[in-house]
């Protein structure tokens, strides 16, 4: 048992290196090497934990949406505010993430141009990536439906709205370079509370 607990701290450690690696060198010119050489391991050691590069960057942004995951559902679970305000508070919970990983959102976006000259559609990537943040957001839409504190809204089309918010603040962020979303934070409590009863 704990030769499994160390080896699953040691994963952690390397994902969590890795993603300096790939937000200082890009997803292109981060090699194994340099991981490696991060986590203060050889090239042999990393090969036991992952196979290539893109696996390590696809874990590696797994494991930073588990810790927002877990911030959002935080948000969902919170009894003592209404629906709304448990929709604002994850959208801002989000747009503080995007701020935060700013030069990792350009990383992202260079590895799905990457991967969509492999016939991968990134669409489909992203979507298995967002699908649990897309349930979350669905969860309080239907919780304050039932409780009368949201409108009888589509659910589905409404969410969608919410989540073309967290896109337009990723592009904001990678492809504008922004430095805040401090005027789409605004806008998307003002969409919010178009949807109270």
């Amino acid at each position: 048992m704990a030769l499994a607990v160390e080896h699953e701290k040691r994963r952690k450690k390397i994902l969590e290196k890795a993603l300096d690696v790939f937000i200082d060198d890009g997803f292109e010119n981060a090699t194994f090497q340099k991981i490696a050489d991060k986590s203060g391991i050889t090239r042999t050691i990393l090969y036991l934990y992952f196979k290539n590069k893109k696996e390590i960057f696809i874990f590696s942004i797994k494991q930073l949406l588990l810790s927002a995951e877990e911030k959002l559902n935080a948000i969902r679970s919170n009894i003592n505010i209404n629906s709304a305000e448990k929709l604002s508070k994850v959208l801002m919970a989000i747009f503080k993430l995007l701020e935060q990983n700013r030069q990792l959102l350009s990383v992202v976006l260079d590895f799905l141009l990457h991967t969509s000259k492999d016939d991968f559609n990134p669409d489909v990537r992203v979507r298995r990536r967002t699908v649990k943040l897309r349930h979350i957001m669905s969860s309080i839409l239907i919780e304050g439906v039932k409780t009368g504190e949201l409108k009888d809204l589509n659910i589905k089309e409404t969410n969608d709205f919410l989540y073309s918010f967290v896109e337009s603040g990723i592009f904001q962020m990678a492809v504008l370079k922004r430095k805040d979303l401090k005027k789409l934070e605004k806008t998307a409590v003002f969409a919010v509370k178009q949807l109270c009863s």
